[in-house]
């Protein structure tokens, strides 16, 4: 395995790894690899994948502190290796992965001591299913523009809002409708962009809430959510009033390396079947491997995924070690865009290597194939990060 944790050297000691977290890695793979084989399930929440996460641990890998401690933010660097192993593994249960840490981080961060206790020691077991609850049929990438209306119910003894009720639609929702509990972003002032807004944790079965899946390329469980008066108090708010948007760039600053780190995980595993092929595979009286313009291509596949390793260990770091607000964001900008255009092309390049077995239904990379053209969109997509990266080049900021 090139670059991957089969070959872990010294040297990735000296690229941003120390030898605890090399070892945490080697763990992470080994455990996946052990999962066993549970049925996909399309256009759903796989249940018995997420409580199988739990039961290994790995759902515990997404929260710092130590097992027998109250869940905490994990740093950056462990979520990137959580994230980067299990999808040269498994990308369906590094998917189920990623959205149990996206839906709950608005809790764990934000949320009161109730509702953490309600709702986090089952995410880390793998009992409970959340969902980051953002996105609106007319707000994607401009997230500032939403327009899912909370409307106050002004209280008697004070004269302010401590209760209000939720109209309006979100779509592209992962886990909708399926989830537990939703991490809900709703607009509390009007005509205020992204300051106007509040966040909510909304239970699953909550009166009013209601909504559909949507049937995708890639069998993630993704849905529409419809709000028709669904009650929320100032108990269910996370954060403060009007300081959502926060709550959610909070979440989101922290998961977008991983995004990456996912991507790279993906284009990791699709070297390695691509290496395996090419050294199997006769050809014109000799292997595949024995051609230039295989090997240039191979060369090319491993540069760009260790290029976009490396780009995301350098924007984790950059969120670990506390750096400015604008170096975490341009850093993490320039390792998405970078990581998943890249893990785009080498997939691609490992399905023409391989020929017409590579798109054979239940084939390796027919399936990475699916599931390496959705994080070029979710968390921002690609055109959004450039867009970032240049604020930071014309504010001095890189």
């Amino acid at each position: 395995m090139v670059g991957g944790v089969d070959d872990m050297r010294s040297s990735d000691t000296a690229f941003g790894l120390t030898a605890e977290q090399v070892g945490y890695a080697a763990w992470v793979r080994s455990v996946a690899g052990s999962l066993g084989e549970i049925p996909p399930v399309h256009g759903a929440v796989n249940r018995p994948l997420v409580k199988a996460l739990g039961e290994a641990g790995l759902l515990r890998g997404l929260f710092g502190g130590a097992p027998d401690q109250a869940p905490r933010d994990a740093a950056a660097m462990q979520l990137c290796l959580l994230r980067e192993m299990l999808a040269t593994v498994n990308t369906e249960a590094e998917t189920a992965l990623a959205l149990q840490g996206l839906g709950s981080y608005p809790i764990l961060q934000s949320g009161n001591d109730a509702t953490r206790d309600r709702w986090i020691p089952g995410v880390a077991s793998g009992d409970v299913v959340p969902a980051f609850a953002l996105s609106e049929p007319d707000a994607g990438s401009d997230a500032g523009a939403l327009t899912l209306e909370a409307r106050p119910e002004p209280s008697t003894d004070s004269g302010h809002a401590d209760a209000w009720t939720l109209h309006g639609t979100k779509t592209w929702i992962s886990n909708a409708p399926d989830a537990d509990v939703y991490s809900v972003f709703a607009r509390t002032s009007p005509g205020t962009k992204a300051r106007g807004i509040t966040a909510f944790a909304v239970a699953g079965d909550a009166r009013g809430l209601t909504g559909e899946r949507l049937d995708m390329v890639a069998p993630h469980a993704l849905g529409t959510l419809h709000f028709d008066g669904v009650r929320v108090t100032a108990e269910d708010m996370l954060g403060e009033v009007d300081e959502g948007f926060a709550v959610a760039m909070r979440t989101l600053d922290l998961f977008r390396p991983s995004v990456g780190a996912f991507a790279v995980g993906m284009g990791q595993a699709a070297l390695d079947a691509s290496l395996a092929w090419a050294r199997e595979r006769e050809l014109f009286g000799g292997r595949l491997i024995d051609q230039q313009a295989t090997q240039h291509t191979l060369a090319e596949m491993a540069t760009r995924v260790e290029a976009g390793r490396l780009l995301v260990r350098r924007a984790a770091a950059a969120y670990d070690s506390g750096a400015p607000t604008h170096q975490i964001t341009t850093t993490a900008a320039q390792a998405k865009l970078f990581a998943t255009e890249t893990a785009q092309w080498v997939v691609d390049q490992a399905v023409q290597l391989h020929g017409a077995r590579g798109l054979q239904k239940g084939h390796l990379l027919e399936r990475l194939y699916r599931e390496v053209r959705a994080p070029r969109i979710y968390e921002g997509a690609s055109e959004v990060q450039r867009t970032i990266i240049a604020r930071g080049l014309i504010k001095g900021d890189s």
